[in-house]
């Protein structure tokens, strides 16, 4: 029997403000109190460089400068006991030599800063592959008026059967970085193929313009950050709502930010 397509972000499943680009640089300083450390990094399954930032958070109502922390030791280790030395520069992020996630394989981030060790572990899933990318009338699915031109986004892949899939996508229109969250997992659509709408209200878009979309497929502790955040932004933060609660974190001892082993993947098309 033929799978069914499903459907989702006709109503959206949730979502903050504070996006991070794929590859690891989020504005995540939340919440009221200022001074609060906040670590952001990860690990991908790309041979390159792997960057953790370290910085500080300001108050919520304040510009988005964030001072960065200077002068700590950041390192990952893998499983079986290799280990990789972060170097500074610029300012607040360390980055490693060139290096590459294995999936499957767990991940602790170790970060010394003021007298304090922090510790965070992730395990890297397997990746599962974007299918295709499509762009539709908004007007067709949503019936609004005056909407007539402008598109929306749908990304096709095929979820594993059986298997717990969490994922996160992040999206640009013509360079520029979409701030809505997009974090989903396969509760509903386990073994699926699954064509998901990336609600987003950050930016138009109208035919002629190039959008890529990058699917991470993340662990368990990652998404709930980032479905929590999603889930945030959902309720009105954006537009003036209260600073919102921090979001969990797999960081220990707890502080702002997450560390993800993840797997990274983009395509790009040209809207019709």
């Amino acid at each position: 029997m033929k799978n069914k397509t499903f459907y989702f972000g006709i109503v959206p499943l949730i979502v903050l403000m504070l996006v991070s680009s794929c590859t690891k640089n989020v504005n995540l300083e939340l919440g009221d109190a200022s001074g609060q450390l906040v670590i952001q990094g990860g690990i991908d399954n790309f041979s390159g460089l792997q960057t953790v930032t370290l910085s500080t958070n300001v108050p919520f109502t304040q510009a988005n400068t964030y001072p960065p922390v200077t002068g700590a030791v950041v390192t990952i280790n893998d499983q079986s006991g290799n280990s990789f030395g972060l170097k500074e520069g610029p300012q607040g992020t360390y980055t490693t030599d060139p290096a590459m996630g294995v999936s499957g394989n767990a991940y602790t981030l170790k970060v010394q800063v003021n007298g304090q060790s922090y510790s965070a572990n992730s395990v890297m899933p397997f990746p599962v592959p974007i299918d295709s990318l499509s762009s539709e009338n908004l007007v067709a699915r949503r019936r609004l008026k005056n909407e007539k031109d402008k598109k929306e986004i749908i990304v096709y892949y095929q979820d594993p059967a059986g298997v717990s899939n969490q994922y996160r996508f992040v999206m640009w229109v013509n360079g520029v970085q979409v701030k809505d969250i997009f974090a989903y997992n396969d509760l509903l659509t386990d073994g699926r193929h699954v064509s998901r709408i990336l609600k987003e209200s950050d930016i138009d878009i109208y035919s002629g313009d190039t959008v890529k979309v990058e699917m991470q497929c993340i662990d368990e502790l990652v998404f709930t950050y980032w479905y929590t955040l999603m889930k945030q932004q959902s309720q009105g933060l954006v537009s003036g709502a209260p600073a919102p609660a921090n979001p969990p974190t797999n960081i220990n001892p707890a502080t702002l930010g997450y560390f993800s082993a993840y797997t990274t993947q983009a395509k790009t098309i040209i809207v019709k």
